[in-house]
């Protein structure tokens, strides 16, 4: 399939560019908190929740503004380093949707939350919206046409601390017609329709930080075989672990003289099965061959200084 054209994709998500028009021009709600509105009900319809649009498009503006009030909570839950707590339910979500959905059920499933919301800002939402969004943000160049110069627009939120950056192209406005190109014919990537929720997984996405117990050696065939056995035979793409760096305080000598690393890195397959492992916890804990290993989530800036 050839890429799809800017004007093709604003008749596919025609729905989708009412909704959000909606709440930037009529309910006046900030650019970045609709981005993520938007990014998180297309998360969620991939997810499972079917038809999300086509119901959100079919009711009175105040369930709209209801709906998206709901969605705001969902992302903020997802932002959360601690489970929801209390007062987790969306039910209007729920009831239209008519299926059980909860803040709960989100946070089991917080990491592929993040990476699946990340992918649809920067793939769907950066460029269906672009000319919507040009109505209401601050040029950041002189709003004047120049050929084949498209700046992007700067969106105050972002680069979010979890969602990350996005990158919206300017559309040149000649007339009030988009004019990305003489044919109005502005070419995406090849594939976006053919896009899968993991394409824009990162490795640190998929890494989880593993830690062993002091004087118990837990070899990386062990980390593998162990994990391999629970979450599937191909879940784990590497086990890296500092067992050459004899100096760090982090390695011990065990009892067979070998050098005991106390940490390492595992990668999986993919950011799903980080949530598998975790279950909506910030830490699990495994046993293998008498040996206790935990896991949690790698953190890059955190972890790449251990």
């Amino acid at each position: 399939m050839s890429s799809p054209t800017l004007d093709q994709l604003h008749t596919y998500h025609a729905q989708e560019r009412v909704i959000f028009s909606k709440l930037v021009l009529q309910f006046s709600r900030s650019p970045s908190e609709s981005l993520l509105v938007m990014a998180t009900w297309f998360w969620l319809e991939n997810f499972g929740f079917e038809d999300i649009f086509a119901t959100i498009f079919a009711l009175p503006d105040r369930l709209i503004a209801s709906f998206a009030n709901e969605a705001v909570s969902c992302f903020r839950c997802i932002e959360s380093s601690d489970p929801p707590n209390g007062f987790d339910q969306i039910p209007l979500t729920s009831q239209y949707l008519q299926n059980h959905i909860s803040l709960s059920m989100i946070y089991k499933h917080r990491y592929t939350a993040i990476a699946g919301i990340k992918t649809f800002l920067n793939t769907i939402c950066s460029r269906i919206f672009s000319d919507i969004l040009a109505q209401v943000l601050p040029y950041s160049s002189p709003p004047y046409f120049v050929p084949g110069f498209h700046p992007s627009l700067i969106i105050p939120g972002f680069p979010h601390p979890t969602f990350g950056n996005i990158n919206v192209m300017r559309p040149n406005l000649v007339d009030g017609v988009n004019t990305f190109n003489n044919n109005n014919s502005f070419l995406f990537p090849k594939g976006l329709w053919e896009w899968n929720d993991h394409s824009m997984e990162s490795e640190n996405d998929r890494t989880m930080f593993i830690t062993f117990s002091r004087g118990f050696h837990v070899s990386q065939a062990e980390v593998k075989e162990l994990f391999t056995n629970i979450f599937g035979e191909k879940c784990v793409v590497g086990v890296y672990m500092r067992e050459d760096c004899v100096s760090s305080p982090n390695i011990v000598a065990c009892n067979n003289d070998q050098q005991q690393s106390l940490f390492a890195k595992l990668v999986l397959d993919s950011v799903v099965t980080v949530d598998r492992i975790l279950e909506g916890e910030k830490l699990q804990k495994f046993r293998i061959n008498g040996k206790h290993i935990w896991a949690r989530k790698y953190n890059e800036k955190k972890d790449r200084r251990t």
